[in-house]
């Protein structure tokens, strides 16, 4: 068995989700968080990422089809969300609620599903790229093979989740400003990119 487009997907996956560039993304979106708490959001985020990425591999192009909706419409939509949590990042908004709240009150936001699992992991490029490699051979096999290298990233991305909080403890207070707004920055201009390829992708713009 010939694995070299195994290890092609492998390597395709990791740098389309690039788990060690989530990491400090993780810590700028839980802050205050106790290691405990950032595991179960980073699980669930996982789990649903997952999910969503086996669908779009198994029928992604024909669910967007059906709908009418274009990948290039999806990465759009995927860069305009994005955007607006650069924003709260940049502006320390879900900070400043979160001070405003009582010591015993659950926090207000739960970022697992958004931005976490979509469109950080689950993103329009990583699903696109299901597609894709999905897509190269036919076959139960194939299929098994793509979905087990997008699982090995994953769990990739949960061991860095899982170390965020020393990382964060040894950064202090201060210090996860900082990567919080340097992060803001970075993630309003990978939103752009995102809206970017989806305008070329769509024809409009040459």
């Amino acid at each position: 068995m010939d694995l070299s487009p195994y290890v092609t997907a492998f390597v395709t996956l990791f740098v389309v989700i690039d788990p060690i560039g989530l990491a400090p993304v993780f810590i700028a979106l839980t802050p205050g968080m106790s290691a405990a708490q950032r595991r179960r959001i980073g699980f669930r985020a996982l789990v649903i990422a997952a999910v969503l990425m086996m669908i779009f591999g198994l029928a992604g192009e024909s669910i967007l089809a059906a709908i009418g909706i274009s990948i290039s419409a999806f990465r759009i939509a995927g860069g305009l969300l994005l955007f607006l949590t650069a924003l709260d990042m940049l502006f320390e908004r879900r900070t400043q609620r979160r001070e405003h709240q009582g010591e015993g009150d659950p926090p207000d936001h739960d970022p697992s599903v958004f931005p976490l699992a979509m469109p950080l992991l689950a993103g329009p490029g990583a699903l696109a790229t299901m597609i894709l490699l999905t897509g190269e051979a036919p076959g139960i096999g194939h299929m098994v093979m793509v979905n087990g290298m997008m699982l090995s990233v994953l769990v990739i991305a949960m061991a860095l989740f899982v170390i965020a909080t020393p990382l964060a403890n040894a950064l202090g207070r201060t210090g996860v400003m900082v990567v919080t707004r340097l992060l803001g920055m970075l993630l309003a201009a990978l939103s752009v990119q995102f809206v970017i390829d989806g305008l070329k992708g769509s024809g409009l713009f040459p």
